[in-house]
């Protein structure tokens, strides 16, 4: 008898072993669609922050599909529209083009998006009151821009104008050149734009910079001149001028100082709000639009050295 119990008591386990196993196993597996406008640092570190804030919440459990679209909006198109077809559970959209593409793509598909500089800007919404008020929402990317302004200035106090350079496709450059060249004007310094449509006019464009004898330039979180700072860097820096920069990626690679935002953070908190979308039935259309929350003044020490500029206290050494 006591055999027939204790043989009864293994398989009870065995059939509860195998009932839990065979819950985790049902448990519904998340499909993520990633469209990344284009590969550089900023945008890099994002999309690993939206990852890892899933992986740790979801395990294995959730599934990315990630596409690069190589710069090109109308790649963004392509992917977030295959994205639909597949009927993934969420797209991620990485930087502005992505946003407008996966925006286009679908209102049905929650979309969150990262490293967008200003929502209302990027999606047209006249009436913003820090939702979408739609099936979108996500994070931006956005440092203080009165706070950049006030750098030049305590870096450079003799400026007297500052060339804004920016690719004119992004929309979200425009909205960081009209807000800080407010910034310049109320510290009285005054502003210059150069603009250039792709890397096929960009060098051309700051060999203009350097010719028109200016002394500071600025650049905002802009995709295209994050992806060529090689490019505008082997023309500025021989020409000893400093470069100002919007994030911390484009510091490294052609500026001398930035107030900095963590993308990867941003990236994080994307990838939380996606797991209330999918997991606690968080509706995006009601969810406020979060900000970076932790600035930081950031320098290049290698290049302010060649540049023989002094960077003031308060200021942290970007890693080289």
């Amino acid at each position: 008898m006591k055999k027939l119990i204790a043989l009864f008591l293994v398989l009870t386990m065995m059939f509860a072993a195998v009932a839990c196993a065979g819950e985790t196993n049902d448990k519904k597996v998340y499909h993520i669609g990633i469209c990344q406008l284009i590969q550089h640092e900023a945008l890099d570190l994002a999309t690993q922050g939206f990852q890892d804030a899933l992986k740790e919440k979801l395990g294995d459990n959730v599934v990315f599909d990630f596409q690069n679209a190589s710069g090109e909006a109308t790649n963004c198109t392509t992917i977030t529209s295959k994205f639909v077809s597949d009927k993934v559970d969420l797209i991620m959209a990485n930087a502005t083009d992505a946003l407008v593409a996966a925006a286009s793509a679908t209102d049905t598909i929650p979309v969150v998006a990262t490293s967008i500089t200003d929502y209302a800007t990027a999606l047209s919404i006249s009436d913003w009151n820090g939702k979408t008020g739609y099936n979108v929402t996500g994070t931006a990317d956005l440092a203080p821009l009165s706070g950049q302004a006030e750098m030049i200035q305590e870096l450079f106090p003799d400026v007297k104008t500052v060339a804004l350079l920016y690719c004119s496709n992004e929309k979200n450059s425009k909205y960081q050149i009209d807000v800080i060249t407010k910034e310049l004007t109320k510290l009285g310094i005054g502003a210059k734009e150069y603009t250039f449509t792709d890397t096929n006019d960009l060098s051309a464009v700051v060999e203009q910079i350097v010719s028109d004898k200016n002394k500071v330039v600025y650049i905002p979180t802009d995709n295209t001149a994050a992806n060529n700072t090689e490019a505008i860097n082997n023309i500025l820096e021989p020409a000893k001028i400093p470069v100002v920069a919007g994030e911390e990626g484009i510091c490294k690679g052609c500026g001398v100082a930035t107030l900095s935002i963590s993308y990867y953070d941003i990236g994080y908190k994307a990838g939380e709000m996606a797991y209330e979308i999918l997991v606690n039935g968080a509706n995006p259309a009601e969810m406020e639009i979060e900000y970076a929350k932790d600035l930081t003044k950031m320098y290049l020490a290698s290049r302010a050295n060649k540049l023989g500029i002094t960077i003031p206290n308060g200021y942290t050494a970007i890693a080289e």
